[in-house]
């Protein structure tokens, strides 16, 4: 399963990206996580369905100091995951 999110709230400057990249890697997933410009943070998850569900479920949580709001989620092709082998990454913001 290949996951898009698109979390909001209070996602940026509170350790966001690190904790969810820990989380990911935790999991043995594959992807990305980066800031936007527009004060979100957004994430592309890849793996078995039922781990990415759950990561996508914790990502509500977030670091200390977080607070989620909303997260909207589709579901990807495989393109956005980046390069094969790379593990899960914290790309760099746009």
């Amino acid at each position: 399963m290949n996951l898009h999110l698109i979390i909001s709230g209070r996602v940026q400057g509170v350790g966001y990206r690190q904790w969810f990249c820990a989380r990911a890697r935790a999991a043995g997933v594959a992807g990305w996580v980066r800031n936007r410009a527009d004060g979100t943070v957004e994430a592309v998850v890849s793996g078995p369905s039922d781990i990415v569900e759950t990561l996508a479920a914790d990502a509500f949580d977030g670091p200390p100091g977080a607070g989620v709001q909303d997260i909207d989620r589709s579901e990807v092709d495989g393109s956005l995951v980046g390069a094969p082998g790379r593990g899960f990454v914290i790309a760099p913001s746009v």
